[in-house]
């Protein structure tokens, strides 16, 4: 299973602002400087979270994003869903609306892939973001969220 450039960039917004909302609304240009995306595309990924009740905006020239619940009550899982849907490593396995196969009743793998998506979804719902705020401050790697000069956290 391979997720998509949009779950892996929304993850990060995320993680960013869960690192950096201390301050007060993050505005999309810092998220997309800290995280080298382009605004345009930020935005995008933004409006998806928003839609769902992850971020919330905040308007105005303080303005910028704020997670929606505390980072401890969200999870990469939520965060996956959102832009990948279901979890669902083959179509017939779906969490949701699995497509019915005419082979279901008799498929031998089908046991294969139904654990695969329970394993999956356990491991994304166990990690929140508080998690990955605290792993990230425990690194303190240039590749992984890090405290900046100006006292930002960026990834």
């Amino acid at each position: 299973m391979r997720l998509s450039t949009r779950t892996r960039y929304g993850l990060r917004a995320m993680v960013d602002i869960a690192l950096n909302q201390h301050t007060g609304p993050i505005p999309l240009s810092a998220i997309a400087k800290r995280q080298n995306l382009s605004e345009g595309y930020l935005e995008q990924l933004m409006a998806f979270l928003k839609r769902t009740k992850l971020v919330k905006s905040v308007r105005g020239s303080q303005g910028g994003y704020l997670l929606a619940r505390p980072p401890s009550e969200i999870t990469v899982g939520e965060i996956v869903r959102v832009f990948e849907g279901p979890i669902a490593p083959v179509p017939c396995v779906s969490e949701h609306l699995p497509e019915g196969c005419e082979r279901a009743e008799v498929c031998v793998t089908r046991l294969v892939w139904s654990k695969l998506r329970e394993q999956i979804a356990e491991v994304l719902d166990s990690i929140t973001l508080e998690d990955l705020v605290n792993e990230a401050r425990r690194l303190g790697s240039s590749e992984l969220p890090c405290l900046q000069e100006n006292g930002e956290y960026g990834i």
